[in-house]
C-alpha cells in the first residue's frame, strides 16, 4: 500500500553494497498460483530474473524477454516452467519479468486520471512490462547480451501483452523481434471512459483505496470481474485503449498494419479451447453439452446455428470447437507483420504433440515447458519423444532470436522455410489450418 499504488513503475534506488540476488523476489498479490518459487506476495514485487550461459561470451548473444501469462490477473517470473536454464544453455540471455496484475496492474478511475499528466489510467501492468525492457536495453550488456537483438516472447496474457506492445508507440526500439504463443489478442478493448467509469465501483476516495492493505484490494477484484468471460467483449481488468499508451483498439491497428515492424513467430496449441470454456467441444459424437452451448451463445450473439455446426469432436481434424480467441490473432497478427514491416517475415505453427497416456490436447499452456526445456516441472510424463521436441524448440526460438527465421543456425539455413509448421510427433510443414473456423470467427468480428 502507499503512494506508489496504481502509478507508473518509478526507478530503482541503487542498492548500498553488495546485493544478493541469487533468490527469487515476491510475486504480485494475486490468487495463490499453483507453481512458484517465490517467497511471498509482495507490491514491491517488479523485478526481473536473468539467465546467461557466459557473461563475457565471444561475442554477444541475443537476448529472450519472457512475459507470463495469466488472464491479466496472476502469473510470477519465478513460475518453475519459465526457468530459463536450459533454454539460455542454447545460446542466449534468457529474461523473465514480472509486472502487476488484477486490479493492482489494470485498475482505471476518475481520480487516477485526473492526477496522471497524460490524462489516462489503468495499463500500469503493460508500463511495467515497458520498463522491464528499457532495463534490458540499459543493462543487459553486462550479462553478455545485445541490446539490439531483443526478442520478446510470451504466452496467452503475456503475448497479448507483446500484440498490444507491438501497436504502442511507447514500445518504439525496446526489442526487434516477437514470439506470440496462444494469443489472447484481436478482441476488442474496452475504452478509457469505460473502464474508469466501471472502477468507480472501488469507491471515489483514492487515499482510501491507496491505504488499503493488498489482500484487501485483491478481495475487491470481483467488483470488476465478469463471473463469466465473454470471448468477445471487452473487459475492463486487462489492457485498455486509452489513447495514450495504446492509441488504437487492437484489432483495428493489426488488420490495418499499425505495429512496429519486425519478425513474428506466431502459434496456437491445437485444442487451446477444451480447458478455457467449459463443455466445447467435447461430449458423445461431437455434440456439443449444454453448458458449452451457454457459454457460445454468451460469447456470440449473432451466428448461433452456424456456431454448432464448426464445431466437431474433440481432437477430430478441423473441429471447430477449440477455435477460441487464441486462433484469430494468428491471422491478424501475421496480416499486421505484412502490412506493418514492409515486408519482414512472419511465421506460424501449431504444436500438436500429446503426452504419454494423453487422450486429448495438447491445451492451452502445454507448449511452454516444451519451449523452456522443463518437462518435468509439472510433475507430467514425458518420454524420448517429448525430449526430441522440446530440444527442436529451444534450438528453433535461439534461431529467431538469432535472425528471425527458425529455421536458421547461426545465420545458415538449416532446412526449408515454410508458413506454418506443425510440431507433434513429427516436426512437418502444414497450411490451411482450420480454416472454416477462423473464417466464421472473422465473419464474426467482422459483422
Amino acid at each position: 500500500m502507499g503512494p506508489l499504488r496504481w502509478r507508473p513503475p518509478q526507478p530503482p534506488q541503487p542498492p548500498s553494497g553488495v546485493r544478493d540476488a541469487l533468490a527469487f523476489a515476491p510475486d504480485v498479490p494475486q490468487p495463490p498460483p499453483p507453481f512458484t518459487r517465490a517467497p511471498r506476495q509482495d507490491e514491491d514485487s517488479l523485478y526481473l530474473n536473468v539467465w546467461t550461459p557466459a557473461v563475457r561470451p565471444e561475442r554477444p548473444l541475443p537476448v529472450l524477454v519472457w512475459i507470463f501469462g495469466g488472464g491479466f490477473m496472476g502469473g510470477s517470473g519465478s513460475d518453475p516452467f519459465y526457468d530459463g536454464r536450459k533454454l539460455a544453455g542454447e545460446g542466449a540471455v534468457v529474461v523473465t519479468v514480472n509486472y502487476r496484475c488484477g486490479l493492482f496492474g489494470f485498475l482505471a478511475h476518475p481520480a487516477l486520471g485526473a492526477e496522471s499528466p497524460d490524462g489516462v489510467s489503468g495499463n500500469y501492468g503493460l508500463l511495467d512490462q515497458l520498463a522491464a525492457l528499457r532495463w534490458v536495453r540499459d543493462h543487459i550488456a553486462a550479462f553478455g547480451g545485445d541490446p539490439g537483438c531483443v526478442t520478446a516472447f510470451g504466452f496467452s496474457a503475456g503475448s497479448a501483452s507483446i500484440a498490444l506492445l507491438l501497436t504502442s508507440p511507447q514500445a518504439q526500439g525496446l526489442f526487434h523481434r516477437a514470439i506470440l504463443q496462444s494469443p489472447g489478442a484481436g478482441r476488442p478493448l474496452a475504452t478509457l471512459a469505460e473502464a474508469e467509469q466501471a472502477g468507480l465501483a472501488l469507491g471515489d476516495d483514492l487515499a482510501a483505496l491507496r491505504a488499503l492493505p493488498a489482500q484487501d484490494v485483491l478481495a475487491r477484484t470481483a467488483l470488476l470481474s465478469p463471473k463469466v468471460r465473454s470471448l468477445t467483449r471487452p473487459r475492463v481488468l486487462r489492457p485498455i485503449h486509452d489513447g495514450w499508451l495504446l492509441p488504437r483498439d487492437e484489432r483495428e491497428a493489426l488488420r490495418g498494419g499499425h505495429v512496429h515492424p519486425m519478425p513474428l513467430l506466431v502459434g496456437s496449441n491445437v485444442d487451446e479451447g477444451t480447458t478455457l470454456t467449459p463443455g466445447v467441444g467435447g461430449g458423445n459424437a461431437g455434440r456439443v453439452p449444454r453448458p458449452g452451448r451457454r457459454q457460445l451463445r454468451f460469447a456470440c450473439d449473432r451466428g448461433r446455428r452456424a456456431v454448432p455446426r464448426l464445431l466437431g469432436p474433440a481432437g477430430a481434424a478441423g473441429g471447430g470447437g477449440h477455435v477460441r480467441r487464441h486462433a484469430v490473432p494468428l491471422r491478424h497478427a501475421a496480416a499486421g507483420a505484412r502490412h506493418g514491416a514492409a515486408g519482414a517475415a512472419h511465421r506460424k505453427y501449431v504444436f500438436t504433440r500429446r503426452r504419454p497416456g494423453q487422450p486429448d490436447g495438447p491445451h492451452h499452456g502445454a507448449e511452454v515447458a516444451y519451449v523452456f526445456g522443463n518437462l518435468g516441472a509439472g510433475g507430467e510424463p514425458f518420454d524420448g519423444g517429448d525430449e526430441a521436441l522440446s530440444r527442436t524448440m529451444r534450438r528453433a526460438r535461439i534461431a529467431f532470436a538469432q535472425s528471425g527465421n527458425p529455421g536458421c543456425r547461426n545465420g545458415k539455413a538449416t532446412g526449408p522455410p515454410t508458413t506454418t509448421t506443425v510440431l507433434g510427433d513429427r516436426v512437418e510443414a502444414g497450411s490451411g489450418w482450420r480454416g472454416p473456423q477462423l473464417d466464421f470467427i472473422e465473419r464474426y468480428y467482422a459483422g
